[in-house]
Formats: structure tokens, C-alpha cells, sequence
């Protein structure tokens, strides 16, 4: 086995799935990924990686084996149902375009969901749909739009026909809708926002940031949001005093811009 083969292999990986191997320290990640090529019987990453693009087992064992974070599509779906019924009826009585944005976006599933949820309402043309992360790695798996299939569970069989190609071990976002949503690295603590959003979400990310930190950007979401727009945030992460910020409670997790 040459170097030549273990290259190839992180080529092909990231090529399918937008994961970058490269970025983790190569003699720890060679010895994880030999150990586990050998246990399945190969002897060279390129037969390996042959068998995992086509073994949906084989590949959910390496995901987990590389401890890629999963999230998934339609996150809490409550939540999401909440924003569909009560929420985006609101926003659209008025107005034919929506203007909105995820924030610390990950691998990508919540930008796409909201994007499916949209397009049952409004035509491309009427949404604006900006996705940001601080990670230019995590953006670059977001834009490949590959997903396992656990990721997919509360996608509807309608939603999966229109929007996915079914690639064995996975699924695709189609270019069509990929290219509905603007991508782009962003750090939320240092850069300023831009302005006049109906609809933010940021969720599951404030957790990992201070008090004064969280408040800072809930100052700035509600700056960057139009008078009545909304801000989505996760389910660990209610803001107790939303007037501070010139914000009320809609829902449970949904903050309005008085």
C-alpha cells in the first residue's frame, strides 16, 4: 500500500461527502482508518473505499468511526411545525418575498429544510435564504449537500423524491435547490450582520457561548431584524428577557421584533 492509495482514499471521501480528512492530524487519522480497513478484511484504502460507496452499513460504521457529527433535517419537528402554521402565515399575509437567514448553519440540513419548507408557500424568486458558519470546512459539507440516511428521517417521501437523489449510502441535495441558498463563511461574534431579515434562525449554537456573548447577538439578530420579523432559536435556548432586546415571545423558542 502506497501513500499514493491513503491520498486517493481522502480524495474520494471528501469528493462524495464534502469531509475534509486532510484538516485532522494525518498520523492519528491513518491509524483509525487502517485499523478499521483492516478489520472489514481490505488490504488498500481504494478497495475499501470501492465496497463503503456502495455498503450503507460499511458506511454509517466509518461516519461514526470518524465521529462526524450528525444533525438532521426538520430538528425537533414540533418546532417546525410551529413555524409552518403559526409563524410563516403571519410573515406572508403581508408580503410575497421573505428575506431570511440561518446562522451557525452546520453541515447544512437546517438551511435546506427551511428552504423545502418555503418552497410549499412561495416560489424561489420570493426567497431570499442566506447560510452562514464560522467553519469554511463545515460550509464546503453543506454545499456538497450529502446526507446519511438517519439524517433524513423526518424528511417526507414527497420532500425526498423532489429534493434528493438516492446514492446508496445516501442521499444528495439536488443542484436545483443547492443553488437556491447562498453559502458563505461568517463569524457571528466578529462580523456585523446585515440588516432587514423577516426570519432568523439560530439554533443549538448559543450554548456554547458566555452570557455577555449572548447577549451581544441577541442585540444584533434583533437589529437585523424588520419590525415583526422573527428569531428561531433551539430548544436549550430560551431567551428569558426578550424585551431587553426589543424582542416578545410569539412561541415557545420564537422571539418577534416589537
Amino acid at each position: 500500500m502506497t501513500m499514493d492509495d491513503y491520498q486517493q482514499f481522502i480524495n474520494q471521501i471528501k469528493g462524495k461527502t464534502g469531509i475534509d480528512l486532510s484538516l485532522y492530524k494525518e498520523a492519528q487519522m491513518k491509524r483509525r482508518l487502517t485499523s478499521l480497513r483492516e478489520k472489514r478484511g481490505f488490504t488498500t484504502f481504494s478497495g475499501y473505499y470501492n465496497v463503503l460507496s456502495k455498503d450503507q452499513q460499511l458506511f454509517e460504521e466509518f461516519l461514526q468511526r470518524m465521529t462526524i457529527n450528525v444533525s438532521e433535517f426538520f430538528r425537533n419537528p414540533q418546532r417546525w411545525d410551529v413555524l409552518e402554521y403559526k409563524i410563516l402565515p403571519r410573515l406572508l399575509k403581508k408580503q410575497t418575498k421573505i428575506k431570511t437567514w440561518s446562522a451557525a448553519c452546520s453541515t447544512g440540513e437546517e438551511p435546506y429544510s427551511l428552504m423545502m419548507l418555503l418552497l410549499k408557500y412561495l416560489r424561489s424568486t420570493q426567497i431570499d435564504l442566506l447560510a452562514t458558519d464560522l467553519d469554511q470546512s463545515i460550509i464546503d459539507r453543506a454545499k456538497k449537500g450529502f446526507y446519511p440516511e438517519r439524517s433524513l428521517k423526518e424528511v417526507n417521501q414527497s420532500m425526498l423524491n423532489n429534493y434528493f437523489i438516492n446514492e446508496q449510502v445516501g442521499y444528495r441535495v439536488k443542484d436545483e435547490l443547492k443553488k437556491m441558498i447562498t453559502f458563505k463563511r461568517h463569524n457571528l461574534l466578529a462580523e456585523r450582520f446585515e440588516g432587514g431579515y423577516d426570519l432568523i434562525v439560530c439554533r443549538n449554537v448559543m450554548i456554547y457561548f458566555t452570557e455577555e456573548a449572548k447577549s451581544e447577538l441577541y442585540e444584533k439578530f434583533s437589529h437585523a431584524l424588520k419590525p415583526g420579523g422573527v428569531l428561531f432559536v433551539g430548544s436549550t435556548e430560551q431567551i428569558f428577557n426578550p424585551h431587553k432586546y426589543g424582542l416578545e415571545t410569539e412561541d415557545t423558542f420564537f422571539y418577534r421584533k416589537i
